[in-house]
């Protein structure tokens, strides 16, 4: 029988995404870094997609997880029995929170909290209409692709739920568009895929009060904005907003798969009746993922790392000028690095790689190279990872 590589293995029989995949086989990881299979250290530039926000491996959220898998794993159907670690990670993030956003739904993904916070939506209104933003990211199944906001994305999945309406972020025609007949508006709080696209704060603070005064559900999705990286443990609260529903995922899970959609229990109950079960999953909170998440966030209090966010974004600005970039926009640890075409980024991105630095490009913004270290990167590695990212766009000129 022939012996095949990983790597033969990975593209026969796990299901592909692109046609060309970073290919990184990667054997452990450890604080920022991850080890490839010939022992090569990558500074993980971009955190799994914003999942690492204390690095990888942590001890204690290891310890979590081994605690938990001891004592018990899949019991029954979520939401039937009082599983201690669901109760507890939902009386933390309650106890963090506005007191409107008091009762936690965990689900698998930051995916599945945007289908429930849909359903919720049109169950508690009663309403049809959702208005959604050109270039967010909800997710990918169909609901969520849905509300996505990229044509290219979803025409080949039509057709998707009716009623959906997307408008330009930032923009006047999408507060006139919300009505009586809007169960809801579901925005980034930061727009991730655009290339970290902020708001201006009295748009965002005009978005919840048109929603208030029709009636409509506010959804702000903080997904990968959520847990410090913008700076905040919340990226709503420098907008001094509260949504009525706020959508968590990536760092939710301590590096395990986990979501939630958030609201007031007077919202949420209403998911118990007619019909009973209106929204159930079998592995959404699931017990491990549940422990790893919350023994995450108390590390990330703990460490005092999101006070140093602000102070690391602006070496990230100072430092990551080249003759060659045309932009940094930056939220907290979060950045876009615009160079002038795809292209261009794609030879730094793979420049970046072979210098050891794990990074890639916005879904909307393939233009732009992504930039979102741990929060517990310090500055001397923040400094070095510049320093590689900079070589690496000189590399990818020369040629």
């Amino acid at each position: 029988m022939q012996h095949l590589s990983n790597r033969q293995l990975f593209f026969n029989h796990v299901g592909q995404t692109s046609p060309s995949p970073i290919g990184l086989e990667i054997l452990r990881a450890e604080g920022i870094y991850q080890y490839d299979i010939n022992g090569k250290a990558y500074i993980d530039l971009i955190s799994g997609f914003s999942v690492c926000n204390i690095g990888h491996s942590h001890p204690k959220v290891v310890k979590a997880v081994q605690e938990q898998a001891a004592a018990y794993m899949h019991l029954i159907v979520y939401g039937e029995f009082i599983e201690h670690p669901q109760v507890q990670y939902a009386r933390q993030l309650a106890s963090l929170l506005p007191e409107s956003l008091n009762s936690v739904y965990f689900t698998n993904s930051g995916t599945e909290a945007t289908e429930g916070a849909m359903k919720l939506a049109k169950r508690v209104t009663g309403r049809p209409k959702i208005i959604a933003f050109n270039n967010s990211y909800h997710g990918s199944t169909q609901g969520a692709l849905s509300v996505m906001g990229g044509e290219y994305w979803r025409n080949a999945f039509r057709p998707l739920l009716p009623e959906v309406y997307h408008f330009d972020y930032d923009s006047q025609d999408a507060l006139d568009a919300i009505d009586s007949k809007t169960a809801c508006v579901i925005a980034e709080t930061v727009q991730a895929e655009s290339g970290v696209n902020a708001p201006g704060k009295t748009w965002l603070q005009a978005l919840r009060k048109k929603c208030s005064a029709t009636g409509s559900l506010l959804v702000l999705d903080e997904i990968q904005a959520g847990f410090g990286r913008t700076g905040s443990l919340w990226a709503f609260e420098q907008f001094d907003i509260v949504p009525d529903i706020l959508l968590l995922g990536k760092a939710l899970g301590g590096g395990m798969p986990l979501g939630a959609f958030i609201a007031d229990s007077h919202l949420m109950n209403q998911l118990t009746h007619d019909p009973v079960l209106g929204h159930i999953t079998t592995f959404g909170g699931h017990p491990v993922s549940c422990a790893a998440g919350m023994a995450a966030l108390e590390v990330l209090l703990e460490s005092g790392c999101i006070d140093d966010v602000r102070r690391k974004e602006q070496i990230m600005r100072e430092k990551l000028k080249h003759q060659h970039t045309s932009f940094i926009r930056t939220a907290g640890l979060w950045a876009a690095v615009g160079f002038e075409s795809f292209e261009e980024n794609q030879r730094v991105v793979q420049r970046c790689i072979a210098n050891g630095l794990i990074t890639d490009w916005f879904l909307f913004a393939p233009h732009c190279l992504r930039v979102a270290p741990p929060l517990v990167i310090s500055e001397e590695q923040l400094l070095q990872a510049c320093d590689l990212l900079l070589k690496s766009i000189d590399e990818a000129f020369a040629n």
